[in-house]
């Protein structure tokens, strides 16, 4: 594939082109405030709620077909975690408060940088550009709202919204053929080595960039073809990439 253009680049959005983890931990913090003034609960409780919270928000398995909408999965989340922490203490008030202040303090905090957005209208004189997010459906549209990312795609793909999301390989068919282009026509670009690299490599995309905002090591089973700190020096990419 030496010498292929590039004619496409698929993005991840957390943590690629918004800065999720951060957010989150604003939103926890703000949380976590909203818990010591409504129980007056010491630090060390306190921080207990939340990560209970933070483990069952990365184990959960959200399945649409149950018949709880996403909300009232997440509530669940901080009532248990109430619950498991002060015991009678807790009331499902004051998870649903809790809930509710992490997700819109979180959305409130997400955004294109004016950097990133300048980087997106650029590349998209020249290149299609599709966001391809995994995640629940309704967080992550809630998600492409709130930043206002969508003007700057020629698709959006959300998986949640299909059978199957990244890293297999029918949802990334499922892009090249909205986009009318070859699977080697086009450059991978995310932050997680085992959905957006490895599904990019088993896809047999022209090439994979791994977003490392942290410097951490390409130690995974699947190597990207580029690592860079930030989205921002894709360009230099690319310009390889001629």
């Amino acid at each position: 594939m030496e010498g292929q253009t590039v004619k496409a680049i698929l993005f991840d959005l957390d943590n690629t082109l918004i800065e999720t983890s951060r957010a989150g931990a604003v939103a926890i913090q703000k949380t976590s405030e909203l818990l010591k003034s409504s129980l007056g609960l010491d630090d060390d409780t306190v921080s207990s709620i939340c990560d209970k919270f933070k483990l069952k928000l990365s184990q959960e398995s959200f399945d649409p077909s149950a018949g709880r909408s996403i909300d009232e999965v997440r509530t669940g989340h901080w009532e248990e975690s109430l619950q498991e922490a002060v015991g009678s203490r807790s009331t499902p008030s004051l998870a649903a408060q809790c809930y509710f202040l992490w997700k819109s303090s979180r959305l409130e905090l997400l955004n294109l940088s004016p950097e990133i957005c300048s980087l997106l209208k650029e590349l998209r004189r020249t290149h299609k550009l599709l966001l391809l997010t995994n995640g629940e459906a309704q967080t992550q549209r809630e998600k492409v709202e709130a930043t206002g990312c969508e003007e700057f795609f020629d698709a959006v793909v959300v998986g949640g919204e299909h059978a199957e999301q990244k890293p297999f390989l029918s949802i990334f068919t499922l892009c090249f053929r909205m986009l009318q282009v070859e699977a080697q026509d086009c450059v991978m670009v995310g932050d997680s080595l085992d959905t957006d690299i490895e599904g990019g490599v088993f896809a047999g995309v022209r090439a994979t960039v791994w977003i490392s905002s942290e410097g951490g090591a390409d130690d995974g089973a699947v190597k990207a073809d580029f690592t860079i700190p930030t989205v921002l020096e894709l360009p230099h990419i690319l310009q390889q990439l001629k």
